[in-house]
């Protein structure tokens, strides 16, 4: 059976990150596409709007956050 070259630079890609101790993994995440995802996304954060824990959270971070060196 014959690779094609693209098959072959995958394979000799995939060998270097294993040599480098690096092991491939599926990783499922939430489709962010899904309108049910999106909703509960929307849910959520209306729950928070007015929250005064999230809000004081939430200026915690902007305090803590260091942005100085970020454009």
């Amino acid at each position: 059976m014959v690779m094609s070259e693209a098959t072959e630079r995958v394979r000799r890609h995939r060998r270097k990150l294993r040599e480098a101790g690096l092991r491939p993994i599926q990783l499922w995440v939430p489709d962010t596409r899904n309108p049910k995802f999106r909703e509960e996304c929307r849910r959520q954060s209306r729950r928070l709007r007015d929250d005064p824990d999230e809000n004081e959270m939430l200026a915690w971070i902007e305090q803590a956050a260091d942005l100085d060196d970020w454009e």
